[in-house]
């Protein structure tokens, strides 16, 4: 049997990536003797906006000395939002030295965020024009644009569903995200990140989605799973997924 501890910093309201990442990983059947297991460490966050973002990115250290004590494989950051909102390429700072806190606490594990997965991904796949549904106020919306946008990637057309409350954003239904995705004009687009928000739930609507636009669609969820899968030494392969998960990665030469 081969055991990978894989670990979460989440936001103190997140119940999503904690259920939506076991959920794609028990898809998994590349190797039925592979187990998983699950182990997070919360930072306060009620409110999605800039202040207390701020505020819960300056308990990362103390997440991630929490989460050495598991002696886990892998650990992500999961709140793509919070980094973003701490400005252009925040994460090539924030994954390395959160990995330093969690190695001077006895575990050398890698640190994949949400941020940095989503980028990693989307350059990956070459998707450089994608349309995004992300649950924040506009504002926000606009600081994942910027974000992408220093990375070359054009976001052609978004839509913000304006929900502050992190609580009220793990309640909506991805039964709703097809209806959603409709009114995005996908003209120009390469591809569709369906979720920009971990705590938006979305799994059920990737498949359904993808199949439909015949479109590349991933999700915060899924492109934090396709590196946290690479990072203990597995392909990222999940059926039913979407293009995050479709297909074996290669050695990919951006830098975290």
């Amino acid at each position: 049997m081969s055991l990978h501890r894989l670990g979460l910093i989440v936001p103190s309201s997140n119940t999503t990536m904690e259920t939506e990442v076991p959920a794609l990983l028990r898809r998994r059947t590349a190797d039925p003797d592979e187990e998983f297991t699950m182990h997070s460490s919360r930072a306060v966050l009620h409110t999605v906006d800039p202040e207390s973002l701020h505020r819960m990115v300056g308990e990362g250290e103390r997440c991630a000395a929490e989460l050495a004590d598991a002696r886990v494989s892998a650990i992500g950051y999961a709140c793509l939002i919070a980094l973003m909102a701490e400005g252009p390429r925040a994460h090539e700072r924030i994954e390395p030295r959160l990995a330093e806190v969690a190695e001077q606490a006895g575990c050398a594990a890698p640190v994949i965020s949400s941020a940095g997965a989503l980028v990693r991904t989307l350059l990956e796949l070459q998707l450089r024009k994608v349309a995004i549904v992300t649950p924040y106020l506009p504002p926000l919306t606009e600081m994942v644009i910027r974000y992408l946008a220093a990375y070359d990637i054009e976001v052609v057309d978004s839509i913000s569903l304006g929900v502050a409350d992190n609580h009220r954003v793990g309640e909506l239904d991805p039964k709703a995200l097809p209806a959603h995705v409709e009114r995005l004009d996908l003209s120009r687009a390469d591809g569709l990140v369906l979720s920009a928000c971990v705590q938006m739930p979305s799994l059920p609507a990737v498949d359904p989605v993808e199949q439909k636009l015949g479109l590349p669609v991933i999700t915060a969820a899924t492109s934090t799973t396709r590196e946290l899968l690479r990072a203990t030494g597995l392909d990222p392969i999940v059926a039913n997924a979407g293009a995050a998960l479709a297909q074996p990665s290669v050695s990919s030469s951006l830098s975290r």
